[in-house]
């Protein structure tokens, strides 16, 4: 039984070494690459280094300025909208931007750009809105305190930077998600196809909406006296934007 064993081993290994398999690959149809076209590269491919204070002329003292949350609140009714009509990363809420929130994205994007084919531009400004805070273990009292740094306040809808170039949005999704993910508020990465879609979207729910209980509805109406206790803002974006 052993012998059997053995004859059929040796017999099963002649006839796998005699036996010859070529490799073959099939017959593979990838689609053609995108066409650009003319796509208009700004004179500087890379994020510009912004500065930390804001420049004032000689013997002029920096002013002081209160919080004013309207610079935060509410739509963003300008730089709402791709230039180039790629890709860029939108705030989605308000917030402030500091120096380093600037520096942060200048570095990042920088690293993964590649500068041949591709370009990035800021669609905010330098910090220029002053912060101002007092010193460790101050009373309260003795007027306003010095200031301590500036910022760029922020809507919602705020294009943030945008990306261009010879590239898709697979390129530099990955990057875009990391930056908008450690902003200081919330914001995602787009394209303008997404604009595009979401802007149908919305469109096409305003139209096609049955519903009649809507925020705008009741507090237009002041249902269960609600315009009492809801929020100024409220009654002017009807709880869209907090």
């Amino acid at each position: 039984m052993i012998q059997t064993s053995k004859n059929i081993a040796r017999l099963l290994l002649s006839t796998w070494q005699s036996v010859s398999i070529t490799p073959v690959a099939g017959l593979k149809i990838f689609p053609s690459p995108i066409k650009f076209g003319d796509i208009e590269f700004p004179e500087r491919p890379k994020l510009k280094i912004m500065e930390k204070v804001p420049q004032f002329p000689s013997g002029m003292r920096p002013p002081k300025m209160q919080k004013r949350l309207r610079y935060m609140r509410g739509p963003e009714t300008v730089h709402n909208f791709l230039m180039y009509r790629q890709f860029g990363i939108i705030a989605t809420g308000g917030g402030r931007l500091k120096h380093s929130h600037f520096e942060m994205i200048r570095l990042t994007i920088g690293r993964k750009l590649d500068q041949q084919r591709m370009f990035a531009i800021w669609r905010i400004d330098p910090p220029w809105q002053p912060v101002t805070k007092k010193g460790q273990g101050q009373r309260m009292g003795g007027g306003k305190g010095a200031i301590d740094h500036y910022v760029t306040p922020i809507k919602a809808g705020r294009v943030i930077i945008e990306i261009g170039g010879h590239c898709e949005y697979f390129e530099v999704k990955k990057v875009l998600n990391q930056v908008a993910n450690q902003l200081p508020f919330k914001a995602e990465a787009v394209s303008q196809e997404i604009l595009d879609r979401k802007a149908a979207k919305s469109k096409w729910l305003e139209e096609n909406n049955l519903h009649l209980w809507t925020w705008k509805y009741m507090v237009q109406n002041n249902m269960l006296g609600c315009q009492k206790w809801i929020s100024p803002v409220d009654k002017i974006w009807f709880n869209k934007y907090l």
